[in-house]
């Protein structure tokens, strides 16, 4: 039998004039569905290594945050004890671990998709993705999420005034609290798994999430306003475990990194098309969506700016904060 797998092994040198590699498979968890905006963009990632490493790197993605439970503060863990290989995550969610991350979730701090996007591959966005070290993390890239829109039961939203008194699902992060209690709301913080009952049950009104989400969470179920404030903005972390990137050659190193550059860009194209169909399907389902007029909009922006020496105590790094205000020509 040994004589036969010497044979065998020698034969295959022969033929291919090396040993056969072994193909390095991680595993990819996103929190969301597989028709979510992120789940879709780890995909294409997962596809373009594999055609980057001529498949000697396989990225499985695993949706809906099910190899964690769904807990994405014990998913940052994982990742950095090892049980998990890679993971995407919201840069809001690493606040709680980071409280520089705020920063990129500060109200109407960037104008547009295209000034978040220069942030977070620039020089600040870089110095958060390094700051991961610091928890265990290797930081590959920060993709652009699309920005943050509102929805709930009750009527339009068109001012401040008219959050007054609604009981609104934020995000368990204490800049939402703050800014929607500004706004006269009463801030609810939820985990998002919650969300769908507590609106059916009108525990609360409404929620706030990129437009995508009521389409794949289903919340035009349960929501029949939809208001395009564009009112904070967000981003996704790649992360892989230190150990595990460590363990790859330069080669497919260099091809996880530069892959993560080619999926964010896919990913910018993607979500402006499926902003527009997400709009579209609302609309088809009997969602009423208003888009906030440039005045309409300023006073929501007042709201904010009147927070931001609140959001820098928040961000605790006064340094960090002034640069991002620099950076998005606000300071």
């Amino acid at each position: 039998m040994m004589k036969l797998k010497t044979l065998i092994l020698s034969g295959l040198i022969a033929l291919t004039g090396t040993w056969a590699s072994a193909k390095t498979t991680f595993t990819l968890s996103t929190p969301d569905p597989d028709n979510a905006e992120i789940t879709l963009a780890a995909k294409k990632y997962a596809e373009i290594v594999a055609t980057k490493t001529g498949g000697e790197v396989e990225i499985k993605v695993f949706p809906n945050g099910q190899l964690y439970g769904g807990d994405p503060s014990a998913a940052v863990r994982q990742l950095a004890g090892g049980s998990l290989d890679m993971l995407l995550l919201s840069t809001s969610l690493y606040a709680n671990f980071n409280p520089k991350f705020t920063a990129i979730s500060i109200p109407y701090l960037f104008d547009d998709n295209a000034q978040l996007r220069n942030y977070l591959v620039g020089p600040l966005g870089q110095e958060l993705l390094g700051d991961l070290n610091g928890i265990g993390l290797k930081g590959l890239s920060m993709w652009q999420r699309p920005f943050r829109q509102m929805t709930n039961s009750r009527k339009p939203i068109q001012s401040p005034q008219d959050l007054a008194g609604m009981k609104f699902r934020v995000p368990n992060n204490p800049l939402w609290v703050e800014f929607f209690s500004k706004m006269g709301a009463a801030p609810t913080p939820m985990a998002f798994g919650e969300v769908y009952n507590a609106l059916q049950l009108k525990v609360v009104d409404g929620q706030e999430n990129p437009i995508n989400i009521p389409v794949t969470a289903k919340l035009y179920e349960v929501q029949k306003f939809a208001t395009i404030s564009n009112h904070m903005a967000d981003g996704w972390v790649l992360a892989i475990n230190p150990g595990k990137f460590s363990g790859l050659s330069d080669k497919d190193k260099q091809a996880l990194e530069t892959a993560a550059v080619e999926a964010e860009a896919w990913k910018a194209a993607n979500d402006a098309a499926d902003a527009k169909q997400s709009i579209d399907f609302l609309v088809s389902k009997g969602v009423a969506v208003n888009s906030l007029t440039p005045d309409q909009q300023k006073a929501f922006v007042a709201v904010a700016k009147g927070l931001f020496p609140r959001f820098a105590q928040l961000v605790k790094d006064q340094a960090f904060f002034d640069k991002t205000l620099t950076f998005v020509g606000k300071k």
